[in-house]
């Protein structure tokens, strides 16, 4: 335990030595561990106490004393007080090397393995090239302001304050004008934006979308009701903007008090209600409500990597768990004898059937269930007409795989698991079960998916022993 006892703004002095899953510095003082917001590992900083608990504090960086040999200066105004690019003051090619020490430590830490062995099949972090305007998809929370009038922007981080901006560095530069035709719209109409606090307002988020190859945008409206005053107004001042390539504007009605952005429907005002794009050489229908990766770039990388990993000659079969829209399970049916998508969300799996029909795609079949019932009929025995996976590659959310789920893929005994994560530390949890389970570590790739953010993928290849 700590020998001093913080309260609440107290001024301290610590050097910042990590960063926390959401951005924060994380330093000690007097043994006793602090996290704060835009402190960068290397800063030797002063801070005050914001709130203490049992085993940890928070503190607001008041000075930086020494600072870290990686901080420059961000291009973004509002970055320091945005809860987006947490790491826009972080030198790129240190955010890299923060990234692939955190995967690097958390196989060590929490997966049990050597540091010879990481360092034998740990291959270096793929990052980008320009590490800017990557999103194609944005959402924009509308607020009333202090003078009455809507302004759009991000939530500041851990609020539901809008923090207001006329252009984020890591979206589209289009995207400014069109949300500014949004709010010019919304002053015309004297549109007002929700309250959460009295549920009133009608405008809740814009959420626009890109199409990167085909150069396809989407605008969708989420609402608190059912229609909006003068649609048409609203598209040609949509137009104005974007003559050409606006492709579909639509309206989600959200009418619940809760923190869910988007609604479960949509109503197509103009155009289509989706756009088209092309990634991994598949094209996609990407409605307001589809799953979609927002930084294609990297995702081209991402899984070019898991489907090298899956090493397929052409007869395999591939089991593909927590599929989403097909994106991976189409990719790999270019190369397998066929590949079954599993996935529990019901609408994702309508998705996928949807883009395997728009390529032509006839050796993939999308399954809608939890990945662990779905193994049970792919066990000897169980359903003759299922073939048991040479492949299986799982894709899960940031809190991993569920146990029932590795068990039931040991159970399997494929000959490779593809493992793609989001998250070192559930990743390095579900690969000591493995391990134990049979399977070796042969080689890991993190992805930088998201630059300026803490958050890195890892692609990872097991192979039965």
């Amino acid at each position: 335990m700590a020998e001093k006892i913080f309260k609440k703004n107290d001024e301290i002095t610590l050097t910042v030595t990590d960063i926390s899953d959401d951005g924060a510095g994380i330093g000690k003082s007097d043994g006793f561990i602090f996290f704060v917001k835009n402190a960068l590992p290397g800063d030797e900083i002063r801070a005050k106490v914001m709130k203490v608990t049992k085993s940890y504090g928070f503190a607001r960086l008041t000075e930086v004393i020494k600072p870290s040999a990686g901080r420059c200066k961000a291009g973004c105004v509002v970055s320091e007080k945005c809860g987006g690019c947490t790491l826009q003051n972080y030198r790129y090619d240190e955010q890299l090397r923060f990234k692939f020490n955190k995967v690097k430590n958390d196989l060590i830490r929490i997966g049990g393995y050597s540091e010879e062995e990481i360092n034998a099949k740990l291959c270096d972090i793929v990052g980008m090239d320009d590490p800017y305007r990557y999103r194609n998809k944005a959402q924009y929370p509308v607020r009333m302001g202090k003078d009455g009038k809507p302004h759009a922007g991000f939530f500041a981080g851990h609020t539901h304050s809008v923090i207001e901006t006329d252009d984020c560095l890591i979206e589209p530069e289009i995207n400014a004008s069109l949300l500014r035709a949004v709010i010019s719209w919304m002053n015309k109409n004297h549109v007002k934006a929700y309250d959460e606090e009295s549920g009133k307002g009608l405008v809740r988020h814009v959420l626009i979308r890109h199409g990167f190859v085909s150069g396809e945008c989407q605008v969708n409206l989420v609402i608190n009701g059912n229609k909006i005053p003068d649609e048409i107004g609203l598209i040609n001042a949509l137009k104005e903007v974007m003559p050409e390539n606006l492709k579909s504007v639509t309206l989600c009605p959200n009418t619940k008090n809760d923190n869910v952005i988007l609604g479960d429907s949509y109503r197509t005002i103009y155009g289509e209600g989706y756009i088209t794009d092309t990634l991994v050489g598949i094209r996609f229908r990407i409605s307001p409500l589809s799953f979609y990766q927002v930084n294609p770039v990297q995702t081209e990388k991402l899984y070019g990597l898991a489907r090298d990993y899956a090493g397929l000659a052409g007869e395999e079969e591939v089991l593909d768990l927590y599929c989403g829209i097909g994106t991976i399970s189409l990719m790999m049916a270019a190369k397998a004898g066929h590949v079954t998508g599993v996935e529990i969300v019901d609408r994702a799996i309508k998705d996928a059937k949807d883009n395997a029909k728009i390529n032509d795609i006839r050796n993939a079949e999308f399954i809608t269930g939890a990945a662990e019932d779905v193994i049970q009929t792919m066990l000897p025995g169980a359903d003759e007409k299922r073939r048991k996976p040479d492949v299986v590659v799982v894709d899960p959310p940031r809190k991993g795989c569920a146990r029932s789920c590795i068990d039931a893929i040991l159970t399997l005994a494929p000959s490779r698991v593809v493992y793609v994560s989001c998250n070192p530390s559930t990743l390095a949890r579900d690969l000591k079960i493995f391990r134990e389970g049979g399977y070796e570590l042969m080689k890991a790739t993190p992805v930088d998916m998201f630059p300026h953010s803490s958050h890195v993928e890892t692609v990872v290849l097991l192979s039965r022993v």
